[in-house]
């Protein structure tokens, strides 16, 4: 009698252990709906996803306005936290962020430790960044070369392994221009995007000594939005959001909004509207 007991009692922990963990397994839209805010890390100040109003001190930009959708569609109020290369999968594991929008494009090692809602919202590579007479016209040219980036890029694998570049990591691409322009590198690598604001935007008179290298992206890589590590609940709501995105044309309007190049965006909308979306590999299985 008394074993049937145990039995019994080791059957009904068994059960309420199958329900509860994957009740208990992601609680981030649950908190975030209790504090009535989402914190999101988006890049600082690096025009056009990250844009700083001289009069407010308040960040804006593209990624904020992708934040503030998602706000919205959750009915709670948004803040942005600023992160750097350096900080900012440590800001999401410690729970100082909700929510990743940056542009961290997917990578093994990121798939690894974090986890992401698989369509991504842009498909974004590297450009170079160099002066018009430092004679680097392809990637190839950075052979023995000093290329800057930002600490944590995945575009430093492929520049050394691939390219025989010297590599130097920096803090965020603001040091990583000023480093070029004070002859510390030879190029500058970051998203192709944020190298084109560079050239093009409100500060292009200073950049006029300067070009992209070559029109060719350096690895090419879906731009996810990151979540923590088997968040399941939260990565398939974002995700679904983001679909939306695509099949809607929002995400071209922002584009056009901020001087985004919106080639992937034009593309991935008309394959949204026949229910088609690309995705990033699926999630590592690694602890």
């Amino acid at each position: 009698m008394q074993k049937k007991t145990v039995f019994t009692l080791l059957i009904w922990l068994a059960s309420t252990l199958l329900i509860v963990q994957p009740a208990m397994a992601d609680a981030t839209l649950e908190k975030i709906k209790k504090r009535q805010k989402i914190v999101i890390g988006v890049d600082g100040i690096s025009p056009p996803f990250g844009i700083l109003d001289p009069v407010t001190g308040k960040l804006g930009g593209f990624q904020y306005d992708l934040g503030m959708d998602i706000a919205k569609r959750l009915g709670v109020a948004l803040e942005v936290v600023s992160v750097t290369p350096s900080t900012r999968v440590q800001f999401l594991q410690a729970g100082k962020v909700d929510l990743l929008i940056a542009n961290i494009q997917w990578t093994q090692e990121r798939s690894e430790i974090l986890s992401y809602a698989q369509t991504p919202y842009n498909m974004v590579g590297g450009a170079a960044l160099v002066s018009k007479n430092s004679g680097i016209h392809k990637w190839e040219d950075l052979r023995g070369k000093v290329a800057c980036v930002s600490q944590g890029s995945n575009f430093t694998k492929p520049l050394q392994e691939k390219y025989g570049a010297i590599v130097k990591g920096l803090r965020g691409i603001p040091e990583s221009l000023l480093a070029l322009r004070g002859g510390v590198c030879d190029a500058s690598v970051h998203v192709q995007p944020a190298l084109y604001e560079t050239l093009h935007g409100e500060q292009a008179l200073e950049w006029a000594a300067f070009e992209l290298a070559s029109q060719d992206q350096l690895i090419p890589s879906p731009t996810v939005i990151w979540t923590r590590r088997n968040e399941t609940d939260t990565t398939a709501w974002v995700n679904e959001v983001i679909r939306q995105w695509h099949q809607s044309g929002s995400l071209q309007v922002l584009s056009e909004k901020y001087g985004v190049p919106d080639e992937y965006m034009r593309a991935a909308k008309l394959n949204a509207e026949q229910g088609l979306f690309d995705a990033a590999p699926p999630q590592s299985s690694s602890n």
